[in-house]
């Protein structure tokens, strides 16, 4: 390109308009689809009056939801091969801790069983996961 009618300057400057534009596409998308990403398992748990342990590490929640399944944090497990699996997870893990997360409806024997499974796998310390009183919900 160039300016004027018989120069031989090319013009130096950068025109951002089309980059603004990708951006902004880019950013309408994300804030679309960032909500839908979220994912977790569901669990409704039961209420509890203790103070919350601080964390400075990522830790590792085992859950146990309504239908029974059992998951390693978002990723479903069999009961059978929990030991297995954890013991596994358990030797590429920092030293965060533990923690199980039982639906309220579940079974006291099935919690018990579970809990079993994961002290076999090695864990020492096994944290439990509930609401605090105040925020049950019905």
């Amino acid at each position: 390109m160039q300016l004027g009618s018989g120069n031989d300057q090319f013009m130096s400057e950068i025109n951002v308009t089309p980059f603004v534009d990708v951006m902004l596409v880019l950013l309408i998308i994300f804030m679309v689809t960032a909500p839908m990403m979220v994912q977790g398992v569901d669990v409704d748990l039961p209420a509890a009056s203790s103070d919350p342990l601080p964390t400075d590490k990522e830790n590792l929640i085992i859950s146990i939801d309504n239908d029974l399944k059992v998951y390693i944090n978002d990723q479903e497990v069999s009961a059978a091969f929990l030991t297995e699996k954890l013991g596994a997870v358990l030797e590429n893990m920092d030293s965060g801790g533990v923690y199980l997360r039982a639906d309220k409806r579940v079974p006291y024997g099935i919690v018990v069983n579970i809990m079993s499974k994961i002290k076999k796998a090695g864990v020492e310390n096994l944290g439990m996961i509930t609401l605090p009183d105040n925020e049950e919900e019905s």
